[in-house]
């Protein structure tokens, strides 16, 4: 039987962030203060092959999270004693990176008789703002990152209706894809964003898939393939017309992202009357992007919250707030949970047309 915890006035919780190729932990205190964060990137050595290497990643993660564990707690000052549970991203994601976060979360929940909170990663974003800003339910979210791009109406902890959905590919992978095409290199976001400063984003015809479809869904697949399509016909591969492609392509995935969300925008705002609009996850972080989400934001009268960049990528610091989301509702996790692979936000969303749900 887990022992009484006897909850100070002020808790702390450790998160631990291992879905990707990112090794991740943070302590966050339940009014909002970041304690301490530390992440130990794998990126370099996954970009020699294009993109994350599930194996390596799982590798990764395994020899590291100790030690980033510890960083985190010598930044902040504490020791394990001081903390009142532990949160980790229970998927979806690389499964092996996941089991090793997940497992080591556990271990130490178990150890020091704490609550333990499985984190759905895509909760993590959607609730970064209440981190950041305090913001109140309900409010649209538009998560668009590496693997997801989705539009939520978040009406609580656990509790969300999904508005949209990519129907093939994510906005990030466009960005990636787009990048290897180029030449441009991995991480492909903010190689493109770099590129572009100096093209002509009117300098390539790419399409705009979906754009003014009546649902929220998106689609990127038509986009990538065109792209391509187009690198490899042109004769001329200097340095100015990667910009003008990287240019070309950041504005359509833009546009694609700016229709779709103003549709949740006057869908959300008949459901709710409510004006608040969130935008999470790594492409967030996309200067372009944000600057036309604000015009959007401003033209539909939305109030607008973009968290910091760097708690739009993947991170431990909105693991460990989502789990005090879950610790104020004494919700925690039964210790023989499942990592899981895939695990959706809103688990009664019927598939978009097209190949499926996107989780």
């Amino acid at each position: 039987m887990k022992e009484q915890i006897v909850r100070r006035e002020q808790t702390i919780i450790l998160g631990i962030e291992s879905s990707c190729d990112e090794t991740a932990a943070a302590l966050i205190s339940s009014n909002r203060e970041i304690l301490s964060h530390h992440i130990a990137s794998s990126a370099e050595i996954h970009a020699s092959f294009g993109g994350v290497v599930p194996e390596i990643a799982a590798r990764q993660h395994l020899d590291i999270i100790d030690t980033v564990i510890e960083a985190a707690f010598a930044r902040a000052g504490l020791t394990m004693a001081d903390i009142d549970g532990v949160a980790a991203t229970g998927g979806p994601g690389l499964i092996g990176g996941v089991l090793v976060g997940t497992m080591t979360a556990k271990a130490i929940a178990h150890a020091k008789g704490l609550p333990f909170f499985a984190i759905n990663h895509l909760e993590g974003h959607a609730l970064t703002a209440r981190l950041t800003d305090a913001i109140s339910f309900p409010y649209l979210l538009l998560l668009v990152s590496g693997g997801h791009t989705q539009l939520l109406a978040v009406y609580g902890a656990g509790q969300y209706k999904r508005l949209g959905t990519t129907m093939d590919d994510a906005a990030g992978e466009a960005f990636d894809k787009g990048a290897a095409v180029l030449g441009l290199g991995y991480p492909g976001g903010p190689a493109i964003q770099k590129a572009a400063l100096e093209g002509d984003a009117r300098a390539v015809r790419l399409p705009r898939p979906r754009k003014g479809a009546k649902d929220c869904h998106f689609s990127f697949s038509g986009l990538k393939t065109a792209l391509a399509q187009k690198w490899e016909k042109t004769e001329d591969k200097s340095a100015s017309s990667r910009a003008d492609f990287a240019a070309s392509l950041q504005a359509a995935i833009a546009d694609c992202l700016i229709d779709r969300t103003r549709r949740a925008m006057q869908e959300f705002v008949d459901k709710t009357n409510t004006g608040q609009l969130v935008i999470a996850g790594g492409v967030a972080a996309n200067l372009e992007i944000g600057t036309r989400l604000k015009t959007l934001a401003k033209e539909m009268s939305f109030d607008l919250v973009i968290p910091p960049a760097y708690l739009c990528t993947d991170n431990a610091a909105m693991i460990a707030w989502a789990g005090h989301e879950y610790m104020a509702m004494d919700r925690d996790t039964r210790l023989d949970f499942a990592p899981r692979p895939r695990w959706p936000l809103d688990s009664d969303a019927p598939p978009p047309p097209g190949r499926g749900v996107r989780i």
